[in-house]
Parts: C-alpha cells; structure tokens; sequence
C-alpha cells in the first residue's frame, strides 16, 4: 500500500489506523519531551491556544482519505502540540502555588496535617504537611498546599493538658496540628549531570520548605487532633515497630533491620548510606526499595506463581465444565494476578511516585492484552508510556522511570511471558529467569551508564542470587511479619548471607565501572544498541548493536588546551568546593560541608561530578579544617585513592589517619601543562602561632602561561589578607574565590585593590542564617569594578583561563522552569 493512495480494504486501513496511533502517540511523548525543556513558561492563553491547534490538526488527520505520509505528519503534530499544552497549562497552576517572596523567613502559623512517613533522624524530624490554614501576625496567607518540614531540638505540646515531652514522641502520620514555621522557596543545589532536587520536590508537589520554630518566644505547637486508621499511619506503625525491634541488638541487626523496613514499608531513609552503596556496586539497589524496577520484578514473579497456580488447579477436580482454566486462560489470569498483587505491594508499600507510574505501565500493557489487542510490543511500550506521562509528565525527567519502562519494553519485545506460561518444572523456570536476568541487564546496563555514570560488572551474578533471595524468601518473610513479628527477625537473618555476600563483590577491584558523562546523542545510541543486543532477532542483527555501544564507552570529556585551566565552584551549599582542571591534570580545593551525620556534599555532589567529568584527582586541598570546607573531604578521598592530600589542619585531625596530609605553607610550587600552582599562604611563622583555624586557610593561586589567574582564598579574614598583600608583590586575578564566603569582616579594600577581579565567587547557602554575602562586602566589590557571583543564584560556576570575561552559571544554562530563581 502506498501512503498517497486510500486504504483499499479492511486489512490495509487497520494498518493504517496502527500507524495513526503510532505517529499520536509517538507525538504525545515527543511533546511533553519538548515541554520539560522549557526555561520559562509561556502564559495560560498560549497554551490554549496550542491546544485548539492540536484539536484542529487531529481533525484534519482525521479525513477518511487523508491515508498518506502527510496525514500522519499531522497525527504526530497534534499529539505532540496537545501533550506539550496539557503539561505546560498544569505547569503553570502548579507555578502558581508556590511561595511568595514576601513570606520567606516570616514566622507563620500553620494548621493541617502531617503527610506521608515522618523521618527521624539525628537532629531532629523531617515531614510534609498538607497546609489547610496559613496566617501571619493574626490575618491569613496563602502557602503552598504542601510544605517539607524539619523539627529539631525542641520539645512540644502535645495538647494542653500533657506536659512537654520530646517531638521524637509525638509525630505521627495523619495528626493534626497547629505550628509556627519559617519557610522558603523549595531551593536545592545545581550541579552538572547532578540531581535536582528542585525538579523531584515539584513532581511530589511540594511548594516551599522550612523549619518548626519552637522556641520560648513563639506560640507552642499543638497537636489538635489524633489521626485515624489510615495506610500512611498503619505503614509508621509497621515501620517503628521493624526498627524498634531491632534496637537492643547489635549494628548488624539494626542495619538489616533498616533493610527489612524499607522492603515492607518502603521507606528507603531506613537503609544505611554504606548498604546504599554496596547496593548500587553490585546492582541490586532497586531489589532494597519499592522503585519502579522492583515492582516490575515483583509483577513478574507474582504472575509467575499466580499462573502456575491456575495451570495447577485444572487438577484439582472440579466438575466438568468448571476448571477456572476453561473461562480464563492461565497466561492472562497470570497477568492480572500479577498486576494486582504488585499493585496491593505498591499500595502498603507508599503509593510513591515511581510505584505509581509502574503500575499504570504494567496496567495498561496488561489491559491491552487482556482486550485480545495484540500491538506489536512497540506500540504496547508507547501506550503505557503515554498512560504514565498524562498523569505525571515530569516523570520523563526521572531515572525511575526510563529504567521502568525500558525492563517492560525489553522483556515484552523479548516475547518474555510474564506468567511463565510455556515454562514447566524447575529447571525451565530457572532457565528462563537466567535469560530474562540477562536480557534485562544487557538492555540496561547503557542506560545505567547514562543515568548514574556507572554499570556494576557483577551485577548479572549478583541480581541471579538476590532476585530469588529477596523476592521468594526475605520479602514474603517481611511481609508476613506484619501478621507475627517474630518473622522480620527472620528476615534480618535471612539478609545476613546475602549482605556478606554483595559484600564480597563489591569489594572486587572491578566490581563496577564507571564512565563520564557523554552528550545525549551517544546516550541514546547506546541504549538503542543495548536493545539490539537483548533481541530475540538473528545473532548478526544482534551484533551491530555493539558499534552503537562502544561510543559511550570510550567517550571523553574535552580538557583545557596545554597552558590553560577550567574553574568549576560546585554548588554544595554553605561551604567551598572548587574543581581545577588543566590538560592532564585536577585538583580539588575544598570538599564542601556535611550536612548531617549521614550526608555531606561529597557523597552527594562532588563524587558524582568527578565522576560525571571523568576526573582523577591528582591534589586534594583543603584550606582549614572548618567542616564547612573538609566536611565531604573522607567520601572524596575514599573515591579517589590516588589523590594526595595538602591541608591546613592538624596533625591529630581526623583525616590525617585516611590518608596523611602534607602542610600548605607559602611558597610551595607546582606545574601542570604549563599552568603554574603557588600557595601563598600561611607561611611557616603562622603555623607556629596560636591562630583560629580561619586564620590558617591555604590560599592557592593558579595560574595560565597567558598570565589568566584564578586566586582561592580560603576563609582568611581582613588580617590575613593585609599580611598577603605585603608580602606578596603581585596578586593580580580574574577570578577571587570570595574569602569568607563574602563575610562583612573579609574582602578587604587592600586585598581588593591588589587583586582587581573580574569575578568575586561567592559560595554560600540560599538564606544562610550567616547572612553571606555581606552588603560591605558587596559594597566594596562593586566600588572595585567586580562582578560578584554567588551560587544560590547562579548554582555551579564555571569560568576558563581562555576567556576570561565569561562565567558560565549552571541556572542559565540549564534552566528550566521549576528551577527557583531569586531575586
């Protein structure tokens, strides 16, 4: 059939309202694809207004003896124009909700209700909170409908007859309370290929952060009423109860004990950072949490056994006429039985988002199966990718759900049965997990690579000894200790071999490789090349999937020219983190804070952006020992072996036994591809002296062979910084790292008018509570001619030796619309 001409008979015009299909949805995807793109929004009329163009073009499409090349150009427009208007109208009633500027850091009296699972943690709670009521100074506001909150050190009233007690007490899912708090836009750090935390709040709907005060001089928070029976409650209950359990044992059994809550609840906070990471070497991590990949396997394994039991029951005597297998096939009771039983695990499990959108994938892949509509598993992938983009368009953005969707798609173009119908006795059913495990993982293994920057090597060995562990003896064990708790012990035991086991294979020098982040064209080749490889087509088809592979892999990030260097300030926040790059060599200068006694900025940033960069560090160098500068210091140091450590801190220092440090003192020198290293300070004399930790900052001037310098200051304050100019004849730069982060008793006019900067960096947290930048400071860069820069509004900052008069902020380049912007 040519395209130009009508459909002649039946069986060609159902191949051509396939192909329609195909081209709308095709440009459903293809649209919201386009809008996630969007650095601003357009007004509420645009999108109306491309929305009636979508309806007027399907019209047009719709012709019967529109059957050609064009007509389905016009499908595929339509599609795309009424997705891209459905996500931007939505956008903007979403925008719309979010904080005003003029109630950040206002003490506001809330009423409403906590949402979700409370985390506890070691300073305190974190929970959301569905806002009914919102007032200030007595009249009523408008907030968000839904506010991330953090409670720490305080105590409150639990109603006004019991005394004071410990909020650790008292926060329960579902109750109703009544607090003061100070909030601010959701506003989280952006960095390259790093995550955004701005985008995952916006999908979760959650409008503006903050904290309780709970303070003498505010009004007490009151718990007005108790919660009723609900999921969210009875999940906490299951939750505290797991980890409660667990608390008179040892480490081991409290850590397993975490592992045992998050497959039951799935509260992924309950998992130690070291499990994270042993997880996510050997690749089971989506075994360890209710993500959309284990709900998939869930789903599978479920349907597995519902059709073995349906295929069974054709024995068990049933009059003749009504065996369940004569009114319902087994390989689409299976289906269904899996679909259920993996939505009632998503449902106990939180109903997150990524449990969401996986359902609703396996959903509509079962629905249209079970509707006799054999699409080919192409069209059957679109379907369900259209389904979850209409209810959650953003989650385009999310690894969840490529690596959701591509195992569906994978196991359906695969021909894979879900149900395991054509498989008998054990060994079939052993082989046929084998082949699955295997196809899935040749398919995601370069979108593992694309998402996160590594692949495990052992995660095939890793995945055929835990998918069936986990899933056929820890989780129905964890499960069913909700009818007898006694059975979550028994769970923790059974994870003890199989935790000693991943382990060990983390542990492998190669257990997993990691590669740098390449440009979007090579990802997307690869990932087609990784479903060429796991087709059932023939072995030479198969094959040219490598050519598409190996791009990826052998992808290297473009380094400064001989003589030049790149200036990268992260963005970690309150604290410092510059990455230094020359032609064949880098150097850290700072590591960024830690934000708590489970996180800090090197496990959370700097270590997947080495890794994005393809980095290995040659110099770690940290100006003090204030934990806002050494406080990712012990993650970066662990990832990056090779890395010598130049400090400014004692020798008693923590760090010093991970690795020893040699002390920063002026004068020391050092080249690199012909750019110059030289720190200036503190000299020896200073070492000796009994001076604050700020006073001791290693500052390191780099400089290019056409005379382009950058100069890192570290936190010296106005003292230090007059003992540099005097001894240092020139201090010219382009760049200043602000000192101090830009503090009103730094950035000295003397300092000032040695340096005579373009550029002032100023590293700082959005709204610190130290108020960084000072406005005399700002005030004496601009009477200098500096241009002051500072990460809350520019996010990472990047500058190069040859161009001195441009810095690249990552909020222009990478902006997008549910990015916070401030003033």
């Amino acid at each position: 059939m040519r395209f130009s001409e009508p459909p002649p008979n039946p069986a060609a015009l159902g191949r051509w309202r396939g192909h329609a299909l195909t081209a709308l949805l095709a440009g459903g995807v293809l649209g919201v694809a386009a809008q996630l793109q969007q650095a601003r929004l357009w007004p509420a009329w645009a999108y109306a207004l491309t929305g009636l163009l979508a309806l007027l073009l399907a019209v047009v499409a719709w012709r019967p003896r529109r059957a050609g090349a064009r007509a389905l150009g016009l499908w595929l427009l339509a599609g795309a124009l009424a997705a891209g208007a459905s996500t931007g109208w939505r956008a903007g009633l979403r925008q719309a909700e979010r904080l005003a500027p003029a109630l950040e850091g206002r003490d506001l009296r809330l009423t409403g209700r906590i949402a979700g699972l409370p985390q506890r943690g070691e300073a305190g709670w974190r929970f959301r909170f569905d806002v009914e009521r919102a007032s200030l100074d007595g009249a009523p506001v408008r907030v968000p409908p839904r506010v991330q909150l953090g409670w720490y050190g305080w105590v409150a009233t639990v109603d006004e007859t019991d005394a004071e007690r410990p909020v650790a007490a008292a926060l329960r899912s579902g109750d109703r309370w009544q607090l003061t708090a100070r909030l601010k836009a959701p506003h989280g750090n952006l960095n390259p290929h790093g995550f955004d935390l701005e985008l995952w709040l916006w999908e979760q709907g959650v409008g503006a952060s903050g904290y309780v005060r709970s303070g003498p001089r505010e009004a007490p928070a009151r718990r007005l009423e108790e919660g009723g029976a609900s999921l969210p409650r009875w999940r906490q209950a299951v939750r505290d109860r797991i980890l409660d359990g667990a608390d008179a044992g040892d480490a081991t059994a409290r850590r397993l004990a975490g592992i045992v809550a998050a497959l039951v609840t799935g509260d992924q906070n309950a998992i130690e950072r070291a499990d994270w990471d042993v997880f996510r070497a050997t690749g089971v991590a989506h075994l360890m949490s209710i993500s959309g990949l284990h709900i998939t396997m869930f789903a599978w394994l479920a349907a597995a056994l519902v059709g073995a039991l349906w295929r069974r029951s054709a024995r068990w005597g049933w009059p003749a006429g009504r065996s369940p297998c004569l009114w319902l096939p087994a390989p689409t009771a299976a289906r269904l039985g899996g679909l259920l039983l993996a939505t009632a695990y998503a449902l106990f499990s939180g109903w997150g988002v990524p449990a969401q959108r996986t359902v609703l994938m396996l959903a509509a892949l079962t629905l249209l199966h079970v509707a006799g509509l054999r699409w080919p598993w192409w069209l059957n992938a679109l379907a369900a990718a259209v389904v979850v983009l209409a209810l959650d368009p953003w989650a385009l953005m999310q690894p969840g759900f490529w690596l959701s969707f591509v195992a569906v798609a994978v196991l359906f173009a695969t021909d894979s049965r879900a149900a395991g119908a054509q498989q008998t006795g054990a060994r079939a059913r052993w082989l046929a997990l084998l082949r699955e495990q295997g196809v899935v993982t040749l398919a995601l293994t370069p979108l593992s690579l694309i998402l996160f920057g590594q692949a495990s090597v052992v995660g095939l060995l890793a995945n055929l000894l835990a998918i069936p562990w986990v899933t056929l003896l820890v989780t129905p064990l964890a499960l069913l200790g909700v009818l007898w708790a006694p059975l979550w012990a028994l769970a923790g035991a059974a994870l003890w071999p199989l935790a000693a086991l991943l382990g060990w294979l983390a542990a492998w020098p190669w257990a997993s490789v990691s590669l740098p982040a390449a440009p979007w064209w090579l990802g997307v080749a690869a990932v087609a090349g990784g479903l060429l490889l796991a087709l059932r087509w023939p072995p030479a088809w198969r094959l040219a999937g490598l050519p598409l592979v190996l791009p990826l892999a052998l992808w290297q990030p473009p380094r400064p020219a001989p003589g030049q260097f790149e200036l990268l300030a992260a963005d970690v926040g309150q604290g410092s983190a510059v990455i230094v790059r020359t032609a064949r060599h880098s150097l850290l200068y700072d590591a960024g804070p830690r934000y708590s006694l489970e996180s800090d900025a090197g496990h959370r940033v700097l270590v997947p952006l080495l890794r994005a960069l393809g980095e290995r560090l040659d110099s770690v160098v940290l100006s003090h020992r204030d934990s806002d500068h050494t406080g990712g210091a012990r993650a970066v140091l662990a990832a990056q072996p090779q890395a010598e450590l130049r400090a400014s801190i004692e020798d008693g220092h923590e760090l010093q036994a991970l690795r020893p440090a040699t002390r920063c003192q002026a004068g020391q020198r050092w080249q690199w591809d012909g750019v110059a290293f030289e720190l200036l300070h503190p000299d020896a004399a200073d070492h000796a002296r009994p001076l604050k930790s700020n006073a001791l900052s290693c500052v390191l001037r780099v400089r290019a062979v056409d005379g382009a310098a950058a100069l890192l200051t570290g936190d010296i304050e106005q003292a230090q910084e007059q003992a540099l100019v005097a001894r240092t004849p020139e201090l010219r730069a382009d760049v200043l790292l602000a000192p101090h982060h830009g503090s009103r008793g730094s950035s000295s006019t003397a300092l000032l008018a040695a340096v005579r900067p373009r550029w002032v960096l100023v590293q700082a947290g959005y709204r610190n509570r130290f108020g960084h930048p000072a406005a005399e400071a700002l005030a004496r860069y601009a009477a200098v001619g500096a241009q002051p820069v500072g990460s809350p509004r520019c996010g990472a900052m990047r500058w190069h030796s040859a161009q001195p008069g441009a810095l690249r902020c990552e909020r222009d380049t990478a902006a997008r619309y549910w990015h916070h912007q401030p003033p």
